[in-house]
């Protein structure tokens, strides 16, 4: 089955933090664009099972990535989808998955209960950085955009470590930074009000 155990660290970036690490760490990297389309149920039971369901597009590829708690950061399970397929997802038509549907039937949620909610796209820089990875990212969605840099280590010690010395050294305060889909869904609430 195609997982992964996602360690992940991330901080929301002002304009200027942005534009500061983006000239001093990231000038020599190329920018990606990607865009992911998310997806949920009417009574929001992935929301209820902490979990988030999403296709990213990246390089003409489409990957269907179902997102669930993990005691060391987040369990992520793939499929990669036919760009027929993402269509079909993005219509109301959600089509066999094997290994997303696998783990969405152990959170009792029915397929076809998904509904396409809405896109994200990222324009996405991303270098090693002391045997982890680094990404800066911006992102446009809802009429609104943000900035962030991420974190990744293959433990959660080293990251923790690497991402607050990171932080200091540029002199960005820590803070409470909810992943993509959520900034996505309290945008998404504020507009309808």
């Amino acid at each position: 089955m195609s997982q992964e155990v996602e360690i992940e660290f991330k901080n929301l970036l002002t304009i200027q933090e942005y534009n500061l690490l983006a000239e001093d760490l990231f000038s020599q990297t190329e920018m990606i664009e990607q865009i992911n389309y998310y997806f949920e149920t009417d009574s929001f039971d992935l929301k209820v099972n902490h979990s988030a369901l999403r296709i990213r597009k990246k390089n003409e590829t489409y990957t269907l990535t179902l997102k669930e708690p993990h005691p060391d950061g987040l369990l992520e399970t793939h499929d990669t989808l036919t760009e027929k397929e993402f269509i079909s997802w993005t219509s109301g038509k959600p089509t066999e998955a094997p290994n997303v549907m696998k783990q969405l039937k152990q959170l009792s949620v029915d397929l076809s209960s998904l509904n396409y909610v809405g896109s994200m796209t990222t324009f996405r820089k991303e270098m090693p950085y002391q045997d982890t990875l680094i990404v800066l990212d911006k992102s446009i969605y809802l009429d609104t955009e943000d900035a962030e840099l991420e974190l990744e280590a293959a433990s959660k010690h080293h990251g923790e470590k690497i991402f607050n010395s990171l932080l200091a050294n540029y002199h960005i305060p820590v803070r409470q930074t909810p992943a993509k889909i959520a900034r996505f869904f309290h945008q998404k609430q504020s507009n309808s009000l």
